[in-house]
């Protein structure tokens, strides 16, 4: 009698497992692409940082000058002279370098900036799917864009354009 009851049991708990789980796909790169206020940021960030790698490509072209200037007239310069040009190129090299990771650095500036931008609308985002997955009951959403794992699905299953919708951009 026990056996059975126990059997039971396990059947009973096994069944409330094998619910079907219900899941969706998005595309973020599709999402993305047509939010305007995430092309306005991607542009912004991309002349920032093509202003920041001139900057940084002019310390270095200053730098190989005087290395050039210095490389023509290392005979007509005293020892002094000589420390005191080297230490002048080493200066701006490193003056290069601190720029760089100033700008460009895993904290840099860049990033500072791309986090103040992009993150919100990722947020945006994020809620919005999540309202959905709330709303029509979904436990798992996966990205397509992102996941190389994924190599067929359904269009029926992608709500890529209600997130869209969600978001105020129908499409």
């Amino acid at each position: 009698m026990k056996r059975i009851l126990l059997l039971i049991a396990l059947s009973l708990g096994l069944g409330l497992n094998l619910r079907a789980q219900k899941f969706a796909l998005i595309d973020m790169e599709y999402i993305l692409s047509n939010i305007p206020a995430y092309e306005r940021a991607n542009e912004q960030l991309n002349q920032t940082s093509k202003a920041w790698q001139a900057e940084v490509e002019a310390i270095n072209t200053t730098a190989q000058t005087l290395y050039k200037n210095y490389q023509n007239e290392i005979v007509f310069l005293s020892e002094a002279q000589k420390k005191e040009r080297e230490q002048a190129i080493v200066d701006k090299e490193k003056e290069a370098a601190e720029l760089k990771k100033k700008y460009f650095g895993p904290e840099g500036e860049l990033f500072k900036k791309r986090q103040s931008l992009i993150e919100p609308i990722h947020d945006e985002i994020y809620n919005a799917v999540k309202a959905i997955a709330t709303t029509r009951g979904f436990q798992l959403i996966l990205d397509r864009a992102s996941d190389s794992g994924i190599i067929f699905a359904s269009p029926t299953i992608d709500i890529s354009n209600e997130v869209l919708a969600k978001l105020g951009y129908s499409k």
